[in-house]
C-alpha cells in the first residue's frame, strides 16, 4: 500500500510541476504578444519556412517516432500524410498571405455615412492552443500551427500522451526552431490535459471524441474562450445504384487502409444496393488480394495505437460474431499480431443496428456494409443519426449524386472519392453538431485563428450627428424618410 501511495505521491507531484511549468509559458506568452501585437507579413512567412525546414529535416526522425508509437507505420504514408502533406499546406498559405492580411473593404451608404469607409482587418487573436489526438501526431500539431502563425498568433501545442515518442520529437524539433514565447510545446497526460483546456486562451482548437469535446468546451466556457471541435463521428459511404465498381470500392477500402480505419474522415459504415451487395464484397476482396495481400501481416499495415483499443476492436467484432452477424475478412488467413498491434480489415454485412458497430465510432479497420432497397430510405437512415465529419457518394449519375448531397447534412463531403476533402489545404476542414465546429485549412482557418475586425474611417459630409441628444434633427429626418416612403 504504501509502494501505491507513494507512486500516487509522485505522480502528483509530476503533474503539478508540468501545470506550473505549462502556465508559465503561456504567462510568457501573453507578455510577448502584448509587446508584439501584429507581427509583419515577412515575420509570419519566416515562422512558417522554418516550421517547413524542421519538418524536412526530421523526416527521418518522423518515421521512427510514429513506427514506435503505433507499433508498426508504414514509411509511404509518414511521408505522404505527415511531412508533404504539411509542405504543401505550408506552400499554399505561403502564395496567399499576403493577400488574406489585407484589409477587405465594404460598402457604406453615402447619403448616411458621407464619404466614409470602412473594412474588415484580420488580426492576431493572441495566444492559441491546440490538444491534439494520436492518430495524426504531425498533421493534426503542425498543420493547424500553419495557419496560427500566419493568423500572427502564439502557439502552445499539447499532444496525445498515447504517442509519447512522436510528443517528444514535436517538442525538441519546436524547441530548436521557435523561441518559447512563441511556440511552446507541453507534454503530459490527462491532468495536464485538463489543466490546458481551462487556461484563459484566446481560441482554443481540440481534436478528438465528442465526448471530451464537451468536457474541453465546458472548461473553455469558463473564459468565454472562443473553441474549434474537431469530433469525428460515423461518417457513411452511400453508393447509389448502379455504381458498384471496382473504382468506386477501391475507394472505399482502400481508404479504410490508411491508418488502418484509426482516422476521424475514414469510412465508418457503408450503404450499398441490396442487388449489388454481393458485388461489394467480391470486389473488396478482389482490391485487397490484388493490391495488398497478407496485408496485416505486410508494411502497409499500420499498427492499432493501443492493446486496450485494439481490445476494443476486437471485442465489437466478437459481439458481431455472437449475433450472427455476417464477417468477412478481406485477406486469406487473417491475423490478429498483439506485439505489432496489427489488424486485418473485415467487413460486417448487415449488421443489427443495436451492436456496437452501428451505435459507435469504429475507428479502425472494421466496416460494416448495409444493403439498401430505396435510396430515399437510405438517406433517411443517414439523416436519423448525428452529422458526420465526412459524408461520401459515389455515382455517375449527377441526378442522384446532387440528390443525396442536397439531403444531407455534413461536415464536409466528396463524390467518388472518399476523405480526399480533408486533405486539400485550399478547403476548409471542420465539423457540425455532433462532428465539431469551426474550420481550419486555407483562408477559413487563417479567418479562424483571426478576429475579424469591423474598422470605420469617418470622412465628411455625414448624419452621425443625427444620434446624438437632442434628438428633434432625428426626429425631423425621420419624419421626411416615413413621408416619402408613404408617398
Amino acid at each position: 500500500m504504501s509502494i501505491l501511495n507513494n507512486a500516487q505521491v509522485e505522480s502528483t507531484s509530476s503533474d503539478v510541476a508540468a501545470i506550473v511549468a505549462m502556465q508559465a509559458a503561456f504567462a510568457v506568452q501573453r507578455k510577448a504578444f502584448a509587446a508584439d501585437r501584429n507581427p509583419s507579413l515577412d515575420e509570419r512567412r519566416g515562422r512558417i519556412q522554418a516550421l517547413m525546414g524542421v519538418m524536412v529535416a526530421n523526416r527521418e526522425r518522423i518515421r521512427a517516432a510514429l513506427s514506435e508509437d503505433f507499433g508498426a507505420h508504414p514509411v509511404g504514408a509518414s511521408d505522404l500524410i505527415e511531412v508533404l502533406g504539411l509542405l504543401g499546406r505550408a506552400s499554399y498559405v505561403l502564395e496567399n498571405i499576403e493577400s488574406w492580411m489585407q484589409p477587405s473593404s465594404r460598402p457604406t451608404d453615402p447619403a448616411s455615412m458621407g464619404t466614409a469607409r470602412a473594412y474588415i482587418q484580420c488580426q492576431p487573436k493572441g495566444v492559441v492552443g491546440n490538444i491534439v489526438p494520436w492518430n495524426f501526431p504531425f498533421d493534426l500539431s503542425v498543420g493547424p500551427m500553419i495557419e496560427m502563425l500566419a493568423a500572427g498568433n502564439r502557439v502552445m501545442i499539447k499532444p496525445s500522451e498515447f504517442t509519447p515518442a512522436c510528443a517528444a520529437l514535436l517538442n525538441e524539433m519546436v524547441s530548436a526552431t521557435f523561441a518559447p514565447d512563441l511556440v511552446h510545446v507541453v507534454v503530459g497526460g490527462l491532468e495536464l490535459a485538463r489543466a490546458f483546456s481551462a487556461m484563459p486562451w484566446n481560441h482554443l482548437l481540440y481534436t478528438g471524441s465528442p465526448n471530451v469535446g464537451r468536457e474541453i468546451m465546458a472548461a473553455a466556457a469558463k473564459n468565454l474562450t472562443p473553441v474549434t471541435l474537431e469530433l469525428g463521428g460515423k461518417c457513411p459511404a452511400i453508393l447509389t445504384p448502379g455504381s458498384v465498381n471496382a473504382a468506386n470500392v477501391e475507394s472505399v477500402i482502400g481508404t479504410k487502409t490508411v491508418k488502418n480505419g484509426q482516422m476521424c474522415i475514414s469510412v465508418d459504415y457503408c450503404l450499398v444496393p441490396r442487388g449489388e451487395l454481393e458485388s461489394f464484397i467480391e470486389l473488396a476482396k478482389k482490391f485487397m488480394h490484388e493490391s495488398v495481400p497478407n496485408y496485416s501481416r505486410g508494411p502497409d499495415c499500420t499498427g492499432i495505437i493501443s492493446l486496450r483499443h485494439m481490445d476494443r476492436l476486437t471485442g465489437l467484432l466478437k459481439e458481431a460474431e455472437d449475433r450472427q452477424a455476417r464477417i468477412i475478412a478481406l485477406e486469406v488467413e487473417p491475423q490478429v499480431d498483439r506485439e505489432s498491434r496489427r489488424m486485418p480489415i473485415s467487413l460486417v454485412i448487415d449488421p443489427p443496428a443495436d451492436l456496437g458497430i452501428m451505435r459507435e465510432e469504429i475507428f479502425g479497420p472494421i466496416l460494416p456494409v448495409i444493403g439498401y432497397d430505396d435510396l430515399d430510405a437510405a438517406i433517411e437512415s443517414i439523416n436519423a443519426g448525428e452529422r458526420p465529419l465526412g459524408l461520401y457518394v459515389f455515382g455517375d449519375d449527377e441526378t442522384l449524386t446532387e440528390h443525396v448531397l442536397a439531403n444531407t447534412t455534413s461536415g464536409g463531403a466528396a463524390v467518388n472519392a472518399c476523405a480526399v476533402q480533408g486533405a486539400l489545404p485550399s478547403l476548409a476542414f471542420g465539423g457540425i453538431g455532433m462532428s465539431g465546429m469551426g474550420r481550419h485549412h486555407g483562408i477559413e482557418g487563417f479567418r479562424e485563428f483571426s478576429n475579424p475586425r469591423g474598422v470605420v474611417l469617418r470622412g465628411k459630409d455625414d448624419l452621425i450627428a443625427t444620434f446624438y441628444a437632442p434628438y428633434s434633427r432625428a426626429e425631423a429626418m425621420a419624419n421626411v424618410v416615413f413621408s416619402g416612403a408613404a408617398s
